[in-house]
């Protein structure tokens, strides 16, 4: 099985590399259309700001490769952010494969943003989080997040209720870091490998 991870300007891919190589599963880094369109399996990480990341993609033409592929994507953190429609982070268009705006949090009173550690799932459903314990813990740096939407397949509850995970199609994404998320991430992260469907 082939994976590649795509490689952009929005960094800490190092990680996912790791984690990749912890369960055992060969993956290749890379930008080339080529490779990404014959990998099996596509992982879209992302640290940074949405607004470089998409000027960077768009450099590239990768704005138009990711939301054509077939076969399923993993998009995880600033990846989920610009698999959606549009983000408040640089008033940025993102790719739209999910009908789904992402917004700062709004100031509250004793919660500081970003949204910084251990937080857990509710009402999760699809492939990826088969075989989870009810209401699991993952890892979250952030301060944007997507609305709930009906492509939520995962809701976690920080200042207000968001989608930690998102579903449509062949595309798989997840707010927090699976893979620095302990076994829960692992076990996603093998979930999403197990996957056999191209669209």
């Amino acid at each position: 099985m082939k994976t590649v991870i795509i490689k952009y300007n929005a960094g800490n891919v190092q990680s996912v590399m790791y984690a990749l190589e912890r369960i055992g599963a060969p993956y290749l880094l890379t930008d080339d259309e080529a490779e990404i369109r014959s990998a099996d399996k596509v992982i879209f990480p992302g640290v940074g700001e949405a607004s470089t990341a998409m000027a960077y993609l768009r450099q590239r033409g990768l704005d138009k490769v990711i939301p054509s592929l077939k076969q399923p994507v993993l998009g995880t953190c600033v990846g989920m952010q610009l698999l959606c429609r549009y983000s408040e982070e640089g008033d940025t268009t993102c790719m739209g494969v999910f009908d789904v705006d992402v917004r700062r949090f709004p100031a509250t009173p004793g919660l500081k943003v970003p949204h910084t550690g251990w937080n857990n799932l509710t009402t999760m459903q699809g492939p990826l989080t088969e075989g989870l314990t009810e209401n699991p813990y993952v890892y979250f740096v952030h301060s944007y997040c997507a609305d709930v939407c009906p492509e939520t397949s995962a809701v976690c509850d920080y200042v207000r209720p968001f989608s930690a995970m998102l579903q449509k199609d062949n595309f798989f994404a997840a707010q927090f870091h699976a893979e620095i998320s302990g076994n829960v991430g692992q076990r996603i992260l093998e979930n999403f490998l197990k996957i056999d469907k191209r669209v």
